[in-house]
């Protein structure tokens, strides 16, 4: 799987937490409310950004295992401060050779964030017949959609959002990546295995005030949209209007996301 630096996933991770559905962890935690424990696996958990966002929505005893196979990540997520009634253990593995393992032993909840849209589709057919094999429930939250709104518009907008998505769809780690398709991929492939499926948008909402990640997304789309074969010109200049937009404070974006619970028929 290719890596992000703990840098990024600290500069995003207050937008994740604004964006994820308060609908969906409300449901997360009714649907776990009657357990006087909790075992709780979390893929690609990078620095614990997951636990940290829906552990205090789980007030009784939580032991997660958090699963990524970056070691520096993993030993920042096995650093962060914890409540009393939450334990963690740190797994590293590849999820993409020992995804099985890691969803041995009892579990009572599955999580992930922002690892759908990078999958392939094969790997996601694994995920979900792992999880029915064992009637697991599962959360996954941030699964990018393909949705992108840029203000004020750019005439290049159209041409970099489309390289984009088309990026978005290359090899991340575990074959041909689903990108945009992923949420509505997984929602179908779990109603196949006769789990119920609840889904919401979990979109960014990143005004002018936001500088630094507005520069850093602005960057990095550019970077993969002249990998995808847009000219290099016409990416840099783009990138260049944008970042006078971003100084004025007049830019402002959002990104598509969505989350999503689902669980066994019975267990709703």
């Amino acid at each position: 799987m290719s890596g992000f630096s703990a840098e990024w996933l600290t500069l995003r991770e207050p937008h994740d937490l604004r964006a994820r559905s308060g609908e969906i962890i409300s449901m997360v935690a009714a649907l776990l409310d009657t357990l006087p424990s909790l075992q709780i696996v979390d893929l690609a958990c990078g620095t614990g950004s997951t636990l940290r966002a829906l552990s205090p929505h789980l007030p009784v005893r939580q032991h997660w295992r958090l699963v990524d196979n970056d070691l520096g990540l993993l030993g920042r997520a096995k650093a962060m401060p914890l409540a009393n009634h939450v334990t963690i253990t740190a797994t590293p593995l590849d999820l993409n050779r020992d995804l099985e393992a890691a969803l041995d032993g009892p579990t009572d909840l599955v999580t992930t964030s922002a690892l759908l849209d990078l999958v392939s589709n094969a790997w996601l057919d694994r995920l979900i017949v792992e999880i029915a094999a064992r009637s697991m429930p599962f959360y996954a939250s941030l699964t990018y959609d393909g949705r992108i709104e840029i203000v004020p518009h750019d005439p290049a907008d159209a041409a970099v959002i489309a390289a984009i998505n088309t990026h978005q769809t290359i090899e991340k780690g575990f074959g041909p990546a689903l990108g945009p398709a992923a949420a509505k991929t997984a929602i179908a492939g779990f109603e196949r295995v006769d789990y119920t499926v609840t889904y919401r948008r979990s979109d960014w909402i990143i005004d002018s005030r936001y500088r630094d990640i507005q520069e850093a997304i602005f960057s990095g789309w550019a970077h993969a949209a002249g990998e995808i074969g847009l000219p290099l010109a016409e990416s840099a200049s783009w990138l260049a209007r944008r970042r006078e937009f971003i100084a004025v404070g007049a830019s402002s974006l959002r990104v598509g996301h969505v989350d999503l619970l689902t669980a066994p028929i019975d267990k709703r």
